[in-house]
């Protein structure tokens, strides 16, 4: 047993001062004496961290709160990023790039319809200048076509649709056809652009012999159209 000190409240010698309210301190000689009051303590420590098993089943919950916190925070970033510039983004038109090469191609054998809806084959009016209005009805430049197309050359306008629009009685006229299926155009392989019109020239053979993407002055062309009468 432990040696009590002159009063009997400890041991005489071996320890260190140890506070007044500490009251009574008695060091048995064997250790296990102790096990109830760590088995206590352990007890309690458990209790304080809220579940069974301490501070190993804690692990767990901490592992799932802070997964849910990293993805909803993973999620909130994927759903804002993009918007940041979203109000301020303009879709940029495509560059248009003129018609691709078809100088030397065979115009397809396509058949128009006339005001009467009845079918005209195209390749049957050549040699010709063949203006798509689908544009621009440009009746300025249509009317200059044929002052200077020579005798022998028609100068044919194509419309989309099915209406052929109506034409002044009192001057030469241009055959006037609509295009239903978009034949024509898409065999120049570019859209109808807005205040345009595009011809082109096709010799007697059916052979096209040059594009115009956007017709203007006559005299940028007028070579090339005579040459068609040859």
């Amino acid at each position: 047993m432990g040696k009590p000190d002159a009063e009997g409240h400890g041991p005489a010698d071996g320890l260190p001062g140890l506070p007044p309210e500490w009251g009574r301190v008695v060091v048995p000689d064997d250790a296990s004496a102790l096990s109830a009051e760590a088995a206590q303590i352990r007890r309690e420590l458990r209790r304080a961290a809220g579940l069974p098993g301490g501070h190993r089943a804690l692990g767990l919950p901490l592992l799932v709160l802070l997964v849910a916190v990293l993805t909803t925070l993973a999620g909130l970033l994927v759903v804002t990023w993009p918007r940041v510039n979203r109000g301020t983004e303009r879709s940029t038109p495509a560059p248009y790039s003129p018609p691709a090469t078809l100088a030397g191609r065979a115009l397809p054998a396509l058949d128009l319809v006339d005001a009467s809806q009845a079918p005209v084959p195209l390749r049957g009016l050549l040699p010709a200048m063949i203006i798509l209005l689908d544009g621009c009805p440009c009746p300025d430049r249509v009317a200059d076509a044929l002052a200077a197309a020579p005798a022998g050359v028609s100068v044919v306008t194509v419309t989309g649709g099915r209406t052929v629009p109506a034409r002044p009685t009192n001057q030469r006229q241009a055959r006037a056809l609509a295009d239903p299926a978009g034949g024509l155009r898409s065999f120049l392989g570019q859209p109808a652009r807005p205040g345009t019109a595009t011809a082109l020239l096709v010799d007697r053979a059916g052979t096209v012999t040059r594009v115009v993407p956007d017709l203007g002055p006559v005299d940028a062309y007028r070579g090339d159209l005579s040459a068609l009468a040859a």
